[in-house]
């Protein structure tokens, strides 16, 4: 592996036009498909396997004339003080607004009237029109959504308070400028990390064109493949921050090549050998977890991880090729380690001595790879990272306790984790879903918020209509239960629905209860009737698809956690690295977690991240988080370790080599997590809760992996274990490939200069 790589280096370091050439082109191929493919509509959303998809499946089937699934608004039609709905000028401009709205847009079935279907509060204050849709809320057009906010903004101007609740309007957040904010903050980063503004544009330029063809190849074949507008979004957010941390990796031991005396073109080669074999297998890792999300079945969640793995892959390429290629063009500017840049008061001449001769030119591989310092030459001073290695070496217990009990103690929040999907209830209170949502509460009850469709099917019945009443007095005597309309029989006559309306909202528990209740009762109601018994509509969707989440959880966590451990033993050739590698991302993950639910659920500091309504934790955060964070997790693991069995290979002791690896990689670890934090943290601005909770929990994981598992419990467990730690039984040594990623194989090569990299330096001097 190594020695591949370290040819691929050199090759795009001399070739640095041709491939220079074929990126650009690439760029250019999908920005051109993208540009010129036809507008891909929203993905369709189904969760294959559940109950409430079945039933929509069956309504879709024999009544598609109910758009069961498809979108729904809700216009809450509130009288100015003192008046009521019912009030003939109220009354006609109601009657007016919910005319306009069945006729705003060929997307809608039907707009019901509240007077003719009795949804008129009992004091007379409120109303609210139903108005459904022919195509699910993510198949909805921009137009259909226009037509709906301009029409409830004429009925506004009477001096009724009108809102506008349902997923009819939901659209993708919108989180301001965050990627740019997250850009700058990596920038800076990178110029503090390298004290040269080159050497820090080159992680972002490749990071930028990585992800302009992933996204552009993305958005070129949704349409073909039915890909949602999310794809793209995680595809970018996940691409943007492993282009960044891989560039930066293999920028990084270039500069370390150079202090070393080596010529460019080898030190590019050995940069892409060593610190490429890092990147090769910590992107495999994220890559694993991404899509192994097809675990879970959900289709648009597999495509999401999919296009965003296919997004990984190529920051991998372009890092093991660009990056060489244009270290190649930036040549001097960009300098070896520990030499500071013109930005930092580098790069001055100093003038000599009186009586100093001149410094005599050398080819620049006759100095020594390790060379001494010179005699009476001070010694270099330790940085932050060997002064931190050695401190933990001292004090591994220590270190290790302080670091499991903290992250332990954040964690126990984990055990009154309360999973569900947010509704319109977790909105912003400035948005007009969350004012509709209120006022519904408020006039009629929490439950209205979020009614449940039962769908019978009477085929199997001898008296379908009987045994749909049977079924509607069954379901009335349950407990939660406010209110049970009339059941709605299909033209056939085999199918019908009744609409049942909890006591309680639709994220709490009781309404998940009386879900199960009810599901609970189809078999005697099957029974009795020959009747059929299924419960769909929004509420039972989200109930079921955080049910499929938290069961598919284990499974993918055996699966994810499981190929990288196996792969991760090829790499390290160690059974008790990975192991302990994979431990300590579960704790890390469970912490992580622990903040989350402090925060969003129990509204600790609430008011710091602008979480306005606490509620149950995203039920898709948990399966999230694991994927997203254990493959970047793993980049620092890779990187931060590989460098420390290297140092082990090449002859030092085992605390030797952990001091090693933390004076090359400590620093490089520490701006790739700040700039990863950065990059999820700027989605905590955005205004929605979901968008919100994602950036922070995928910040604050970043934040706990990097800085205390990976910074303090690693290298305390590994001072521990001493050289038990790179052990490997014989037969697993025997049967294990090797990878070479330490880059052994690289001792004896590059010795020489050769192609267009030699060039000729003051003896002495630092290249």
């Amino acid at each position: 592996m190594a020695t591949f790589l370290y040819k691929l280096g050199r090759l795009s370091f001399r070739r640095r036009h041709f491939v220079a050439l074929i990126w650009v082109a690439l760029l250019t191929l999908a920005g051109v498909g993208a540009a010129s493919a036809p507008t891909a509509a929203s993905s369709s959303f189904s969760i294959p396997g559940t109950e409430a998809q079945r039933a929509f499946d069956l309504l879709e089937k024999r009544a598609p004339e109910a758009s069961a699934d498809g979108a729904a608004a809700r216009v809450v039609f509130k009288a100015p003080d003192g008046e009521k709905v019912t009030d003939p000028e109220n009354k006609a401009a109601i009657s007016r607004t919910v005319a306009a709205l069945g006729s705003g847009s060929d997307q809608v079935a039907r707009a019901a009237d509240p007077f003719a279907s009795r949804t008129v509060s009992k004091d007379g204050t409120t109303a609210y029109a139903s108005v459904t849709y022919k195509v699910t809320s993510m198949e909805l057009t921009d137009d259909s959504r226009d037509a709906l906010e301009k029409t409830t903004d004429g009925a506004r101007k009477g001096g009724m308070t009108v809102e506008v609740g349902g997923d009819a309007l939901q659209a993708m957040p919108h989180t301001g400028a965050t990627e740019i904010i997250g850009i700058a903050v990596a920038a800076v980063v990178l110029v503090i990390t390298f004290g040269s503004l080159v050497a820090a544009g080159l992680p972002l330029l490749t990071a930028l064109i990585g992800v302009g063809i992933g996204v552009s190849s993305i958005t070129a074949l949704a349409n073909a493949l039915d890909l949602g507008t999310t794809t793209s979004t995680l595809a970018m957010m996940i691409g943007l921050a492993v282009g960044i941390d891989y560039a930066l990796f293999i920028v990084s031991r270039y500069r370390a090549e150079l202090a070393e005396g080596r010529d460019r073109e080898d030190a590019a080669g050995r940069a892409v050998g060593t610190a490429g074999s890092a990147v090769v297998f910590a992107g495999l890792t994220v890559v694993i977890a991404l899509v192994g999300l097809a675990v879970v079945n959900i289709p648009m969640l597999t495509k999401m991880g999919v296009a965003a793995a296919g997004t990984v892959a190529i920051a991998v390429l372009i890092a093991l090729t660009m990056i060489p290629a244009l270290l190649g063009y930036a040549g001097r500017k960009v300098r070896p380690a520990g030499e500071k840049g013109r930005l930092f008061g580098g790069g001055r001449k100093k003038a000599a001595p009186a009586g100093t001769a001149p410094a005599r030119t050398v080819p620049v591989q006759t100095v020594p790879a390790q060379a001494a310092p010179a005699q009476g030459a001070a010694p270099a001073k330790a940085n932050l990272g060997t002064r931190w290695a050695r401190f933990v070496i001292r004090r591994p217990v220590a270190v290790l306790l302080l670091g499991v009990l903290g992250l332990g103690a954040a964690a126990v929040p984990v055990t009154q984790l309360d999973l569900g999907l947010p509704d319109d209830g977790a909105q912003p209170t400035s948005t007009t879903q969350r004012k509709a949502y209120d006022l519904i509460a408020d006039g009629f009850g929490p439950g209205y918020n979020g009614p449940l469709m039962v769908v019978t099917d009477l085929k199997g019945a001898d008296d379908g209509k009987a045994a749909a009443a049977a079924v509607r007095k069954r379901i009335s005597g349950l407990d939660d239960v406010l209110a049970v309309t009339p059941p709605q029989p299909d033209k056939a006559g085999d199918t019908a629905i009744i609409s049942v309306v909890p006591s309680s909202k639709p994220s709490s528990t009781a309404t998940e209860d009386l879900v199960h209740a009810i599901r609970d009762e189809a078999g005697a109601i099957r029974a009795d009737s020959g009747a059929d018994v299924m419960v769909t509509g929004t509420t039972a969707m989200n109930i079921d698809v955080s049910q499929k989440l938290n069961d598919a959880l284990v499974p993918y966590l055996a699966l994810v956690v499981g190929l990288a451990f196996l792969l991760l033993i090829v790499v390290f050739r160690s059974v008790l690295v990975p192991l302990k590698a994979a431990l300590g991302f579960l704790l890390s993950v469970l912490a992580a977690l622990g903040a989350v639910v402090a925060v969003f659920q129990w509204g600790w500091l609430g008011s710091l991240f602008g979480v306005e309504q606490t509620g149950p934790i995203m039920s898709m955060m948990p399966i999230f988080m694991v994927g997203v964070v254990f493959g970047l997790a793993m980049d620092y693991e890779v990187f931060l370790v590989t460098r420390m069995r290297e140092a082990y290979v090449h002859g030092e002791s085992p605390h030797e080599a952990i001091v090693t690896g933390f004076r090359h990689g400590a620093r490089v670890v520490t701006a790739a997590a700040v700039i990863m934090i950065a990059v999820f943290a700027g989605f905590i601005g955005s205004s929605e809760q979901m968008v919100k909770m994602i950036g922070f929990g995928l910040a604050i994981a970043v934040f706990f992996d990097a800085f205390v598992v990976r910074m303090a419990i690693v290298p305390a467990v590994l001072a521990l274990l001493g050289r038990r730690a790179w052990s490997l039984p014989r037969w697993l040594d025997r049967a294990l490939p090797n990878v070479d990623v330490e880059g052994e194989g690289l001792k004896d090569m590059g010795d020489t200069v050769s192609g267009t990299g030699g060039e000729r330096v003051p003896t002495g001097a630092r290249v």
